[in-house]
């Protein structure tokens, strides 16, 4: 039995004027331990698929099964607990927030789950230590590099030791060498953990160092 799996996912948005259906009876299945990529061309729904994965959003139609919970028929409160501490997420965009340091970004997540403020500080200095970031854990996010960002959003997703992995065009903005030195990083950090990881990019490369490739069309 598969460890994520969607069935029939239907997500229209219908916040314009002229609804847009995004996808309509989508099947997904991701195996425990497995690494997969998402790939197909922008606008047809790789980062909408991420989110409801996530449980950031929910389908119209359909449902999300993550081991022997359904993720789709948690209330909004259980849905948020389930996220904080079972998903990781990164984003293109880092979204780190410029008023705290390297190391009180990566805790954030631990102090929204409420394990303690001492306890995610130390959690999270070991985690950019392990990432290779330890000089620069004191710094803010306008003083690192691209690439250092993006470690940043690594370690804040992996704080809680999630089970599933998501990453959105996670090199999106970088340059090519830094890009195969962050997908280096998740993938040890995938192996290292036992992570189920979700990985949509357009990079065809990255997506062949993957398990497996999923294309939407």
């Amino acid at each position: 039995m598969p460890f994520l799996e969607a069935r029939s996912l239907s997500k229209t948005y219908r916040d314009a004027e002229v609804p847009v259906q995004v996808f309509e009876n989508l099947n997904l299945d991701v195996q425990r331990g497995e690494m997969l990529a998402i790939v197909g061309p922008s606008g047809i729904g790789k980062s909408t698929l991420l989110h409801l994965l996530g449980g950031l959003d929910r389908p119209d139609s359909g449902t999300i099964r993550v081991e022997d919970t359904y993720v789709t028929d948690m209330s909004n409160d259980a849905l948020a607990k389930f996220r904080n501490r079972n998903v990781g997420f990164v984003f293109q965009f880092h979204h780190l927030l410029p008023e705290f340091t390297a190391t009180e970004n990566v805790a954030m997540p631990g102090w929204i789950g409420r394990i303690g403020r001492d306890a995610a500080l130390n959690k999270a200095s070991a985690l950019l230590s392990e990432l290779g970031l330890e000089p620069r854990s004191r710094h803010f996010p306008n003083q690192l590099s691209g690439g250092e960002q993006q470690r940043v959003a690594i370690a804040r997703a992996l704080l809680t030791d999630p089970q599933i992995f998501l990453a959105d065009e996670p090199t999106g903005n970088l340059d090519l060498e830094t890009s195969a030195r962050v997908f280096d990083l998740m993938r040890v950090c995938h192996s290292k953990r036992g992570l189920t990881s979700v990985i949509v990019t357009h990079n065809p490369e990255l997506a062949a160092r993957c398990d497996r490739v999923f294309e939407m069309k």
